[in-house]
């Protein structure tokens, strides 16, 4: 069932690109408004903005090739790491030491990819909605469309802040306003709050990776999750009621066998459970490329014994992180150390940020590559951006900040530990204790950066890294939208 959407997609995709004329003049006009009121039109206008969702080379996408939106919210964590090896290999002038050790500047390759892809995914977004809405399309589909713009937003928001804003596709780049932080967060809630329950409420089939109601819900728990940060003002019970929206009338459970082969397959494969899944990314080698992330943990023998190509022996991590697994958590497995297929032998350890061995530190299982395979550069995991143990927590956190239920917010903790093999926690469970949870389960899974400035933990020191500034909390506006763009003002600190 998963290749039917993405082939809706591909050929409407070819349909929208070509009937781009059918906008020129009255007649023109309402040719097109007609083509748009029509299912090709409708699966044109939204295929190209989720053929920005997937992503491909140079940092497009979610969780698409190297150098973009997941490495700025992974390699700048504690759960992440690509050391230069010994042999020279992922020097790359600092760029990866500079993520980790935060100190990037405006000039940064992946911060000027993430913003590039992020703005034409919203240029994309306005032109869908107006497509749409000039053509009195079904009103669910038009919803889509402002969810997705509403998506790129929450994403340039929680990255940079203030940021230029626009809705319509009739300003030059130096006229786009730059919007103070918390009126883009406002415009999101306001764009959910107004669309959401016009979503379908279907799982899979055609709307296997696109935004449904349950998938609007969980952006809006995560928005209201990390409110302070943006806003200053905490929602933990919106937080919550987002929550209880997708809990209480979503219908989904936690895979029950999801690690239980954890270190011999990948944790998330060639098709997502939509019964856990709340919204997943579409990837295909072939045909709709691009997931390198398991391709980019395994060295190089041991990617060619297990698929026949070679991998690169990139990311990693280190041992504090692995170390806050117990042997008994399922989950620890995914984590490969010691001896593997193709004379590799992982070591735990992880000894220097710029001279590693070529076997030193864990490497990570949960998208071990799946066929089809585009060899060297890409796999066919689908990648999950929401899914419900991110939700039983988010809602778990937000009980425990507002004063709410301790014994509600443990149980939640507690089926997602249960799934992993642990027991119950005993005692009074703590906001560490969530925090670390959330570490344990959605490692690997772009969650980790917004999560350690929530909870205080992102410019601290940790291995390999001095205290930073908390002016890292935030990117640097790229350079050159600031050529572009004169009446930008650089985040402080830059």
């Amino acid at each position: 069932m998963k290749k039917i959407f993405y082939t809706i997609m591909l050929s409407s995709s070819v349909a929208f690109f070509g009937c781009t004329d059918l906008e020129e003049g009255t007649y023109g006009q309402q040719v097109g408004d007609k083509f748009y009121a029509t299912e090709a039109g409708i699966n044109a206008a939204l295929a190209s903005i989720y053929n920005e969702v997937r992503g491909d080379w140079n940092g497009k996408g979610i969780a698409g090739a190297d150098r973009g939106w997941y490495d700025l919210n992974e390699t700048s964590t504690d759960e992440m790491v690509i050391p230069t090896r010994n042999d020279g290999g992922w020097n790359d002038n600092g760029i990866w030491r500079a993520m980790y050790q935060h100190t990037w500047t405006g000039s940064q390759e992946f911060i000027g990819n993430t913003w590039n892809w992020l703005y034409r995914s919203v240029f994309k977004s306005n032109l869908a909605v107006e497509l749409l809405e000039g053509a009195n399309a079904d009103r669910a589909r038009i919803a889509e469309a402002r969810i997705l713009r509403a998506y790129f937003y929450y994403m340039l928001m929680d990255g940079w802040g203030d940021v230029p804003f626009y809705t319509q596709n009739n300003l030059t780049v130096d006229q786009i306003p730059q919007t103070p932080r918390a009126e883009i967060f406002n415009f999101i809630v306001k764009e959910i709050q107004d669309n959401a329950e016009f979503l379908p409420e279907t799982k899979g089939g055609q709307f296997y990776g696109r935004f449904n109601k349950w998938a609007a819900y969980a952006l809006l728990a995560k928005l209201y999750l990390n409110a302070e940060v943006y806003t200053g003002t905490p929602r933990w019970s919106e937080a919550i009621a987002a929550s209880d929206k997708i809990i209480n009338q979503g219908g989904f459970t936690l895979t029950p066998n999801l690690y239980n082969n954890a270190g011999t397959s990948a944790v998330f494969g060639d098709r997502l459970d939509d019964q856990e899944v709340i919204l997943a990314v579409y990837v295909d080698a072939l045909s709709a490329p691009r997931n390198i992330i398991g391709i980019r943990t395994l060295q190089a023998p041991h990617g060619t014994a297990l698929f026949g190509f070679s991998t690169w022996n990139g990311a990693t991590v280190h041992q504090d992180f692995v170390n806050k697994y117990s042997d008994n958590d399922k989950r620890k497995k995914q984590w490969l150390i010691g001896p593997q297929p193709g004379g590799v032998n992982y070591s735990l350890t992880l000894s220097s940020l710029t001279s590693a061995g070529q076997s030193e530190g864990a490497r990570n299982a949960k998208f071990l590559p799946v066929p089809p395979f585009e060899p060297g550069n890409s796999s066919s995991n689908d990648f999950p951006v929401f899914r419900y143990a991110d939700v039983l927590l988010t809602k778990a956190e937000a009980l425990l900040r507002s004063g709410g239920s301790e014994a509600t917010a443990r149980e939640l903790v507690n089926m997602v530990r249960n799934r992993a093999g642990l027991d119950d926690l005993e005692g009074t469970l703590t906001l560490n204790e969530v925090y670390d949870e959330r570490g344990r389960e959605l490692v690997w899974e772009g969650h980790r950066r917004q999560d350690m400035i929530r909870f205080g933990t992102f410019t601290a020191a940790r291995a390999f890294k001095a205290p930073s500034s908390s002016i890292y909390r935030l990117f640097p506006i790229p350079s050159e939208a600031l050529r572009n763009n004169p009446t930008l003002k650089q985040n402080p600190g830059y």
